[in-house]
Formats: C-alpha cells, sequence, structure tokens
C-alpha cells in the first residue's frame, strides 16, 4: 500500500526534473512512510511512497523489470502473486524479490495489457515500458485505488494517488469545475466521472490509459465490467456452499502480510462475518478494533463486544464524543474535493485506533452493493413490483400529485415518511433511484443557486449521469440495475474513497475482502429471490452467515456508521451553521443564494426542520474550497 505520482510527456522526449516528482510524491508521504524513491527518464519521471506490507526488505520502488526495460511505481496489493509467479517461472521469468510488484512487470512483458484481468486484488500502478516508450496507467476492477490525471497546457499528463499530488505541480490550473458542485450538492461527494477542478480527471475502475510520447493522449479504456444479465442455477442450499467458499476464499487470500493484521469491527453483518471467517482461518486471536458514539441510539459497540468475545478476538474499542466536530479541517485536508459523507469522521477514529495496533485491517464493505443490503435496494425492488403492475401513464398523475400534496415529515417514524416513495413511483425506475440515492433533490439545489450559477449550470443535472449508468447496465431487472450503478457510482465516489484517505492518512492499509471480484461477479447472477426476501437484503449472505454469527446481529436493523450531526449543528456548530451565509469562500464565488442558507440554518437551528446534511455539505465545501482557491 503506496502512494505513487509522475509526468509523462506526450509531445517528445523531454526531460522531467525528478525534483518537481519528488514534491508530488512529498505532498502524499502520509499514504508511504517507509520508504521513497523517484526515477526519471527523457519524457518520463515516477514517484514512490511506500508503506512496506509484503517482503519489507525487498522491494523497493520505483522499480525495474529483471531485464531493466521496463519501470514500475504500484499502489495495492495482488493477491494471487504467488500463483502468478509460479506461472511466470514456468516459463522462464527469473525473479529477485519476493513481492507482487515484480510480478506485474513481468506479466506485462508476458501478456501487456490482457496481464490486467490476471490480477487479482486492488491496485492503481504506472508502468513505463521503455522499449516502446509507453506509459500503462492502470485501476482496479472496482475502484480500490485511486488515480487522479491532468494534461498540462505543454501536453505533459501528471498522475498521483491523491490530488493533492497534483496540486503539487506548479503548472496545474486551480480553476474550479461548477458542474462537480452541482455534482457535489446532489451527492455528498465528487463522483469519479468528475473532479473539483477542470481539466483533472480519475482514472475510472476497471480502466487503463496506454500513453505515448508522439501523440495525444487517448481515452481510457474500459478492461473489466460487472454483468447482471446471467443468473445462477441451482437449489438455495447448492448455492449458499458456493457462497461460502468464495467468502473464505475472498477472506484467507487477504490475510497475507508481513506485519501486524486486523480488522474493523462494527457488530454489523458485513465486519462481522469478515471476523467470523478471519477467525476461522486463523491459529492466533485476531486483532479487532471498533468506534462507538456517547449517543445512544447510534452506538453498536454493544454488537462489536458480542462478536468479539464470540470470537476471543484481541479486541480494541474507543468512543467517539460529541466534541469530535474539531476534525473538520482535518477531514477536508484528507479529501482534497468536498467531501460530506459525515461517517468520515468515526472512519478516520476508528484507523487511528487499528494503526495503534496492526498496519493492516480487513473490512466490510462492498456487500451491500454486491448483495443488496441497502434499505434503499430492497425499498426500489418493491417499487419495480409497482411499476410493472401500474404504466407510467396511470403512475404519474397519481403519484406525482399525491407526492406533491404529502408533507415532508423528517422527524415522523419512517413508514410515515412517503414522500419520497410517492415521488420515485411517479417516474421510472431508474429515475426514481436516482432520487432515492441522492442527498439533496434538483428542487432544493434550484432553489439555493443564484442566477450566474443556473447560467453556469445550464441544462445539466447531476442526475443524468446516475441514471445513465442504470440504463446501460447489462442487467435484467431494476434491482440488478440498481446494484450496478451502486457499484460503479456510489461505491468508488464514496466508501472506497472515504476507506482510502482515512485509512492512508495514518498509513493504515485497509482491505476489502467482500469486494473480491469473483464474490461480486457471483452476487450478481444470484436469483433475485436470493438477494431479497421479504423485505430483507443479503439474504443468501445471511442465511450462510448463520452458522457463525446470531440471528440478532444478523437481523437487526441497519444503522450504518453514522455520526450526530443533526445535533452537533443545533449545540456546538449552531454559529457555524449560521455563519455559511456569510462565508467569505461562498460569497466570492457568487454561487449561492445567502438567503437560502441563512434560512436553511434558521431551520434547522430552531428544530423545525432537519437540514443538517444540507448544511454539513456546506460546511465541508467552505473548507474545501478554501484550501483549493
Amino acid at each position: 500500500m503506496c502512494g505513487i505520482a509522475g509526468i509523462f510527456h506526450t509531445e517528445g522526449l523531454k526531460p522531467v526534473d525528478p525534483t518537481r516528482v519528488r514534491a508530488m510524491c512529498d505532498a502524499i508521504a502520509h499514504r508511504g512512510p517507509d520508504g521513497d524513491g523517484v526515477w526519471t527518464a527523457p519524457g518520463v519521471g515516477l514517484g514512490h511512497r511506500r508503506l512496506a506490507i509484503i517482503d519489507l526488505a525487498g522491494s523497493p520502488q520505483p522499480m525495474a523489470s529483471a531485464d531493466g526495460a521496463a519501470m514500475l511505481v504500484f499502489n495495492g496489493e495482488i493477491y494471487n502473486y504467488r500463483e502468478l509467479r509460479r506461472e511466470l517461472a514456468a516459463e522462464g521469468v527469473q525473479f529477485h524479490t519476493d513481492g507482487d510488484s515484480e510480478v506485474i512487470l513481468a506479466a506485462w512483458q508476458r501478456w501487456g495489457v490482457d496481464c490486467l484481468p490476471r490480477l487479482h486484488g486492488m491496485f492503481a500502478f504506472a508502468l513505463y515500458d521503455l522499449r516502446e516508450r509507453t506509459l500503462l496507467l492502470a485501476r482496479d476492477r472496482l475502484g480500490v485505488k485511486p488515480l487522479f490525471t491532468a494534461t498540462l497546457a505543454d501536453g505533459s499528463v501528471i498522475f498521483g494517488s491523491e490530488l493533492k499530488a497534483l496540486l503539487a505541480h506548479p503548472s496545474l490550473r486551480r480553476e474550479i469545475d461548477p458542474l462537480a458542485i452541482e455534482d457535489y450538492l446532489a451527492w455528498g461527494y465528487v463522483p469519479d466521472h468528475r473532479s473539483i477542478l477542470k481539466g483533472v480527471e480519475k482514472l475510472a475502475a476497471g480502466h487503463y490509459r496506454l500513453l505515448w510520447h508522439d501523440r495525444v493522449a487517448p481515452p481510457p479504456v474500459q478492461w473489466w465490467d460487472i454483468s447482471f444479465a446471467d443468473r445462477e442455477r441451482g437449489s438455495e442450499a447448492d448455492l449458499g456452499v458456493h457462497l461460502l467458499h468464495r467468502l473464505r476464499e475472498a477472506v484467507s487470500s487477504r490475510m497475507d502480510a508481513d506485519v501486524p493484521l486486523g480488522a474493523f469491527l462494527s457488530g454489523g453483518v458485513d465486519s462481522s462475518s469478515v471476523v467470523a471467517l478471519m477467525a476461522e482461518a486463523s491459529t492466533s486471536p485476531v486483532k479487532t478494533c471498533s468506534i462507538g458514539f456517547d449517543v445512544a441510539a447510534l452506538d453498536e459497540s454493544s454488537y462489536a463486544e458480542t462478536i468479539a468475545q464470540r470470537f476471543a478476538t484481541e479486541h480494541h474499542a474507543a468512543t467517539v464524543g460529541a466534541d469530535d466536530y474539531a476534525l473538520i479541517d482535518r477531514l477536508a485536508g484528507m479529501f482534497d474535493e468536498p467531501f460530506a459523507d459525515a461517517s468520515a469522521l468515526p472512519t478516520f477514529r476508528v484507523c487511528e485506533l487499528a494503526r495503534r495496533h496492526v498496519t493492516v485491517a480487513l473490512s466490510g464493505d462492498g456487500a451491500d452493493e454486491a448483495f443488496a443490503g441497502y434499505r434503499r435496494q430492497v425499498f426500489h425492488h418493491g417499487e419495480e413490483q409497482v411499476r410493472r403492475l401500474l404504466p407510467q401513464g396511470l403512475r404519474q398523475p397519481l403519484f406525482g400529485t399525491l407526492g406533491a400534496l404529502y408533507p415532508r415529515l423528517d422527524f415522523a417514524p419512517r413508514p410515515l415518511r412517503a414522500k419520497a416513495t410517492l415521488l420515485s413511483l411517479a417516474r421510472d425506475g431508474d429515475e426514481g433511484y436516482a432520487r432515492a440515492l441522492a442527498v439533496t433533490q434538483v428542487e432544493q439545489r434550484q432553489a439555493l443557486y443564484s442566477a450566474d450559477f443556473l447560467r453556469l449550470r445550464g441544462d445539466y443535472r447531476a442526475e443524468q449521469p446516475f441514471v445513465e449508468t442504470m440504463r446501460r447496465a447489462p442487467a435484467r431487472s431494476g434491482l440488478d440495475r440498481a446494484q450496478y450503478a451502486d457499484l460503479k457510482f456510489y461505491l468508488p465516489g464514496d466508501i472506497l474513497t472515504k476507506v482510502d484517505r482515512t485509512s492512508m492518512a495514518v498509513a493504515l492499509e485497509a482491505r476489502e475482502p467482500l469486494l473480491d471480484h469473483r464474490l461480486v461477479e457471483f452476487g450478481a447472477r444470484l436469483p433475485e429471490a436470493l438477494r431479497v426476501r421479504r423485505g430483507t437484503g443479503k439474504y443468501l449472505m445471511k442465511q450462510v452467515m448463520r452458522r457463525s454469527l446470531p440471528d440478532e446481529v444478523l437481523f437487526r436493523p441497519k444503522m450504518g456508521f453514522v455520526t450526530p450531526i443533526a445535533q452537533w449543528l443545533r449545540g456546538p456548530l449552531a454559529g457555524q451553521a449560521r455563519a455559511i451565509a456569510d462565508s467569505a469562500t461562498l460569497a466570492r464565488t457568487g454561487w449561492f443564494d445567502a438567503g437560502q442558507l441563512r434560512r436553511l440554518a434558521d431551520a434547522h437551528i430552531s428544530g423545525t426542520a432537519d437540514n443538517s446534511r444540507l448544511l454539513w455539505q456546506f460546511v465541508m465545501l467552505d473548507r474545501s474550497l478554501a484550501g483549493l482557491v
């Protein structure tokens, strides 16, 4: 696990200043405290910061191939590198290290870009071929590891593991993309199809770019996609056996490390399943870490303690207090772009706790996307059944009218909050699901924007790319399309971004066994009834894990990793909520209606509305923009 950065000239073999590459790497030094290196040649420079996990002393980077004809900088882990090493050695390849980096170099020299489907793991890497004078930039299937790129005015392409690596280059323009603001307000993060800065791109999950010195940089090429178009055949019992085998394989393959290893444990289904399977595969107690809250309604620590006792783990726990909002500025600095998933705060705290005891931690992320564990997916599955019964011509006037008349009941019991469901049923399934996922609806955003920003935004709406993702999904049903969009859009943009930045901020490697691509592909082929049944998601996974986990963990209501921001913004952060309307940073943009922002804050603080998520978005936007412009 590391950080990478570099420069590549597409207009000839101009020299690269190694001090510039080093400055880009120094900006992400937190990702790799165990070593650093820079390599340059005519037209190219590669830089690396290392967090040593495998072959601690023997795999420094940038790394040359055995014949010196290729150079690599690599962030991530290849879990099947030993199998690939044996295959390549049988063909005569000689290896000089015991790590996975050299295997990537040999795989490239043997198979070219066709090496990518052979790599099982999480990765983002840059590989320069000195014979072909080409640079390969590649990102793993599901986007666990990030890679930012930008083309500068002189035709050079710069890249790095985080935006701050690119910001260290003096020629990068710092012009905010207004469409990224529209995206951010809709989703609470800037999705992978855009960056907060114009001209900066994120290499999409499952894509690569191959660059030459004498031509314009071509667009990325997709090398992997997930398909929901096929279905597994077999009984529930047989498919359960297959699922358990894949779960075991995914967990055990990620337990290989030459440094202390443990797991995050929230007490939910996913992290508890990972810990159970780790305990099964381990000969020593699993090290587990959990975070609780001093707000009882948000605290899951008792469930984590139950699992820790059940599997006799070496358990470490800490509590996040109501004053932990002091981390706001530090969080903004971790993400570079505005990022308003408030669970980033406890995620950072659990990473901080874990790093005191381990260097690698397994997480439970990915099962909700792969096996339909989100409430919104379960609701969407039910709504799709209604859509099949009633044509759009009847649904739109009926549910649209009811939804418009139904009051917004933020504080009512969940069954009474029907407004969103009615408005969703008035639309087709893809548009309805996009609306369900959006943090801020298009009508709310419209009211917040100034006239100048509305002109900048034009006809673009943040929901459009999400709806297009659902519509082009290789899928059979609405549930399939929802899961596909969550895997391609929400997972890399929000969940994996959150885990990567918060873990790497403390030099901790986080591994996601439930995102093993073979496991995800198997989940995508499961019949719908084995994903969602009787209003419950992750049906087959929960049935399989009943052999190890108690029902009170498997079937309790999903809580998620939430924080008491509503209370904060009425209490200790009320002043900051009110100050948003008068923010000098936001005022300079001219994008927002200050009166609307003031009314949002006043309504929340008085308790007449819950505007906490939207106010938190503006707090984080204010902090992020202040660091960028």
